[in-house]
């Protein structure tokens, strides 16, 4: 057992470290002199003048820290494959919420019947290190190289939930929005419905955030008239983010979707 767990070990580090090559560790100091640590992934053709689709992942909760790296322990690989930045340039950010911090103000409180509780959040406040986020996006699209028309957000688990209220909070910005094994307070959707795209995805044995939350989402959504798929897992728990991203359109859908 020792021998896997230390195999499991040096494979998680070799992962963070292909992907470390290709992106860069930056931070961002907010003017309320909050800080941000993140890593950015630039296209190869980045001083080319062109303008490129924006990519915002947010990680779950246990990829918090002050290392500037864990957070590129799920989905950085893909983006950083060399046949998809070839086929997909964008920039693409890895935003670290800080080890005390939440992407969302506080987790739900879970009911008498263990499910999240989504409607004590209905009227939060954004959460500072989320709040940080939205001004790391306008500080990029303020440097001219980012299409407005094609700016996304996915997130999973804590990020998911993230990926669902920066849509809600800003319809505006976003094409496109994949929440994975998230949840949000579904009234809160309606806006958004409007103007992004969405793509959820969760697993149905998930015992850590329960795959009500994304459903509930996705019946909002579906009444609130958006373009929205959901893709539920059978017998998957809380790692749904893996068969989502080997769904062998993930990148395809995303990279399409352009805000008229």
């Amino acid at each position: 057992m020792k021998k896997i767990a230390l195999a499991l070990i040096v494979m998680l580090l070799a992962n963070l470290t292909f992907a470390q090559k290709q992106f860069e560790k930056r931070t961002y100091i907010s003017p309320k002199n909050d800080t941000l640590r993140y890593q950015v992934l630039l296209p190869l053709s980045y001083e080319s003048g062109k303008k490129f689709p924006l990519v915002i992942f947010l990680h779950g909760s246990g990829e918090r820290s002050s290392d500037n790296m864990l957070q590129l322990k799920h989905g950085s690989r893909m983006f950083s494959n060399p046949v998809n930045m070839e086929k997909y340039p964008a920039i693409v950010l890895f935003p670290q919420c800080p080890t005390n911090g939440n992407w969302i103000k506080e987790f739900p409180k879970r009911n008498n019947q263990g499910e999240m509780d989504w409607k004590e959040h209905s009227n939060d406040s954004i959460a500072t290190p989320l709040l940080n986020v939205k001004e790391l996006i306008e500080k990029y699209i303020a440097e001219d190289k980012v299409d407005p028309k094609r700016i996304y957000v996915v997130g999973l688990s804590m990020g998911g939930m993230g990926t669902f209220d920066l849509a809600a909070r800003y319809p505006q910005l976003f094409a496109a929005a994949i929440p994975i094994c998230g949840g949000i307070y579904p009234p809160r959707l309606k806006d958004a419905a409007k103007q992004v795209k969405f793509r959820i995805y969760h697993g149905d044995a998930d015992q850590v955030v329960s795959s009500n939350g994304s459903r509930d989402a996705y019946l909002a959504l579906k009444e609130f008239g958006a373009n929205v798929t959901y893709f539920e897992f059978p017998g998957v728990e809380h790692n749904s983010w893996n068969p989502a991203f080997n769904q062998p359109d993930f990148f395809e859908w995303l990279f399409k979707q352009k805000r008229k």
